[in-house]
């Protein structure tokens, strides 16, 4: 008989309770006293990950809910178990063919210190070993995907393009803004706070930026794009969305990526001057990471050189330690985070 696999605590986050209205802290449990052991069982095709970083987004309140979740592989939590969501993992154990211990991967894990993986094709091997690895969770990692596919795939942008990004500090808006720079772009982005605004016009090289909770949105719009807007890259919804239409050109873009406002309302706000679409010839694109699966290669051949080159920059917000996730989740609705909101359990 062979040695019995070392069995070890697994540090957990629990989902507790279906939000109503904004999740909080009360609404996951943390959980010590759970075991896991190290060695994936015999007649599996799955994989043991070590949990390094994981990744808070707000699409994860959709997934608190009861239902049947966004796409295949992100079900809604269920009570009681760990709740899930993209995260940095260093393979522990494998039975997988695609997949060697001591990997570093990216991909979907678990809210806990070790996740057993059953069907692992969907992780993603990380094979540049130079950038940190808490990139993946962000700017290489699906929102990094997000705005990439969001910009250049949907809006196609052309230089002189007037664009507007709100939520412009989070972790996807933040990389469009650069994009449109780069692009050879003006960009004007919204935030809400003093520091953020700051951050986009000093640090992330946002032509200019206001804050939403200072300035009406309608003149703040008005004079930072008196010939109107080109390219809005969205991820408010609601009254802003409404706002905005009314501000765009002729053949404008708009990218749908998220709606944070509307996220925990029980009763989604209208939004009424759709019928500028018409007038004005505006495209308006919903989409989600998943259906861009397909230029993930692309985004990499893109964005690595900048990231080296220290053309682009990511701003990180990392809690530390899985007791801590909670509040860094909750954090997201509230604006407390600046960048990209993670999680850091272990080093490597």
């Amino acid at each position: 008989m062979g040695e019995a696999a070392t069995v070890v605590k697994n540090k957990q986050v629990l989902f507790k309770s279906h939000p109503i209205g904004a999740p909080k802290e009360t609404d996951f449990q943390f959980c010590e006293d759970s075991t896991i052991s190290l060695e994936v069982p015999e007649g599996s095709n799955g994989v043991l990950l070590k949990n390094l970083y994981l990744s808070c987004d707000p699409y994860m309140r959709f997934l608190m809910a009861p239902g049947s979740g966004i796409e295949e592989e992100l079900s809604n939590y269920a009570v009681s178990s760990p709740i899930k969501g993209y995260g940095v993992s260093k393979v522990v154990d494998s039975k997988h063919p695609n997949f060697q211990n001591g990997d570093l991967v990216w991909g979907t894990t678990g809210w806990e210190e070790y996740s057993l993986i059953t069907k692992p094709d969907d992780l993603t091997t990380i094979e540049h070993k130079d950038i940190p690895l808490s990139y993946y969770t962000g700017i290489l990692g699906m929102p990094g995907l997000t705005a990439y596919a969001g910009f250049y795939e949907i809006c196609k942008p052309k230089v002189g393009d007037k664009v507007y990004v709100s939520a412009a500090a989070g972790s996807i808006g933040q990389l469009v803004g650069q994009f449109a720079k780069s692009a050879g772009c003006y960009v004007v982005g919204s935030a809400g706070s003093k520091e953020k605004v700051d951050l986009l016009k000093n640090k992330l090289g946002f032509d200019d930026a206001f804050n939403y909770n200072e300035q009406e949105i309608d003149a703040a719009l008005k004079r930072y794009f008196p010939e109107g807007i080109d390219i809005y890259f969205e991820n408010v919804g609601g009254k802003a969305l409404d706002t905005v239409v009314l501000n765009m050109r002729m053949h404008g873009r708009i990218a749908l990526c998220g709606m944070i406002s509307q996220y925990n309302l029980e009763k989604h706000e209208g939004v009424h001057n759709l019928i500028q679409l018409i007038f004005r010839n505006i495209r308006m694109e919903g989409f989600t990471s998943f259906a861009y699966r397909h230029v993930y290669s692309k985004m990499l051949d893109f964005m690595l050189p900048y990231i080296r080159e220290k053309k682009i920059i990511c701003v990180e917000d990392i809690a530390e330690g899985l007791e801590n996730g909670p509040a860094a989740f909750v954090g997201l609705f509230t604006g407390r985070n600046v960048g990209k909101q993670l999680v850091a359990l272990a080093a490597k």
